[in-house]
């Protein structure tokens, strides 16, 4: 507990947000450091676009098993002065704790000594996994198995589904004119927009867990002329790819209403649904290691934010989510780690691992557990 707990004190208190290509740079030095430490490996540094990664291999032969997780946070520089790393009353608190330092420093001490396991730490998570995305689908596809250190859902459950993601813009076109002496003469894109917006917010299904919600808009230049051109995006939230790719078409077929506008969409797709048949056969064989390591039998938790674990699930490789701390508040003021919990978590995760590892991979694929 005590080397766990200076480990993750360690990557906590060097601060990590995204956007600072430097601060993530140095954050890398840190997690490159303390994950050689205990795997008694040093790890590529893998470059992309200005972004740090790191990728370890263990043992000799191939791997078969991706531990995977992320160093970059949500949190700005200074953060840290204001709400300094700190253990009180069984509570661990510090930028970044919960998502997910301290799932990082779990899967070092989870995967020392093993053979074939491939840890991949990254650097951009937090932005969408823009200069990532890549390697960490490559790294899947090697794979039978990933197992994402993202943190868990609420009271500990692993999170076997996450909603996939897409992104739009949904752009409108008319014609200027002066709103006091001829607005007739205009083609005003906020009216059409608002059209847009009516029909986008129609494509929800809440009976098949789909969300289809206009966001942010912007429309005209000035307070006295007919706007003649504005947007708005859109974020939707699917659970199957099915409905990712109804979403898709129906968005995609937009058309204007008003005479003389023109619609035009932008974006798709952003990351595939990790759907409940991707993490089934992992989470019993979780649920069976937990029981035999006399621990508490971990519930299932279906949550809308996506993660890694969306990437690689879209490549077909099944994949186990929310295998990291137990506590709560991430990207919140009360972001927190339960320290009771560590032991346990880490137990479950190295169980895990073992059994992965040692069952043959003909028995895997017989019971669903991996892909042939």
């Amino acid at each position: 507990m005590d080397a766990l707990l200076d480990d993750i004190r360690l990557l906590v208190e060097c601060e990590s947000p995204s956007a600072d290509l430097d601060a993530v740079a140095r954050s890398a030095d840190v997690v490159a450091g303390v994950g050689a430490a205990r795997m008694g490996v040093e790890p590529e540094r893998i470059v992309l676009d200005g972004r740090t990664h790191l990728r370890w291999r263990l043992g000799s032969g191939p791997s078969r098993v991706l531990l995977l997780g992320h160093h970059d946070t949500v949190w700005p520089l200074g953060t840290l002065e204001r709400r300094p790393y700190a253990v009180e009353g069984g509570v661990l608190r510090g930028p970044g704790c919960f998502d997910m330092l301290a799932g990082v420093a779990m899967a070092f001490a989870a995967a020392a000594g093993l053979d074939g396991v491939t840890v991949l730490v990254t650097g951009d998570e937090e932005l969408g996994s823009p200069s990532s995305r890549g390697l960490v689908e490559d790294e899947a596809r090697l794979a039978e198995a990933v197992l994402v250190l993202e943190a868990s859902a609420d009271g500990g459950a692993l999170k076997t589904e996450r909603k996939g993601v897409s992104l739009y813009d949904v752009r409108a076109t008319g014609r200027a004119a002066h709103a006091g002496l001829e607005p007739e003469r205009g083609v005003n894109a906020s009216v059409e927009l608002a059209h847009q917006v009516l029909a986008v917010a129609r494509l929800g299904d809440a009976s098949a867990g789909t969300t289809v919600t206009p966001t942010a808009g912007r429309s005209g230049s000035t307070s006295n002329t007919v706007p003649a051109g504005g947007s708005f995006s859109v974020d939707v939230r699917v659970r199957t790819v099915a409905e990712q790719e109804r979403v898709d078409r129906a968005l995609r077929a937009l058309a204007p209403v008003l005479p003389g506008a023109e619609v035009e969409v932008f974006g798709g797709p952003n990351r595939p649904p990790l759907e409940a048949t991707a993490s089934a056969a992992l989470f019993a064989l979780a649920q069976a290691v937990a029981d035999r390591l006399g621990l508490p039998a971990p519930s299932a938790a279906s949550v809308g934010g996506a993660s890694d674990g969306n990437l690689t699930a879209g490549v077909g490789t099944p994949t186990l989510d929310g295998l990291g701390a137990v506590g709560g508040g991430a990207h919140a003021e009360d972001e927190h780690v339960l320290v009771d919990a560590l032991p346990g978590r880490t137990a479950l995760l190295r169980g895990l691992l073992e059994e992965l590892l040692a069952v043959r991979t003909n028995d895997l694929v017989a019971s669903g557990a991996v892909r042939p």
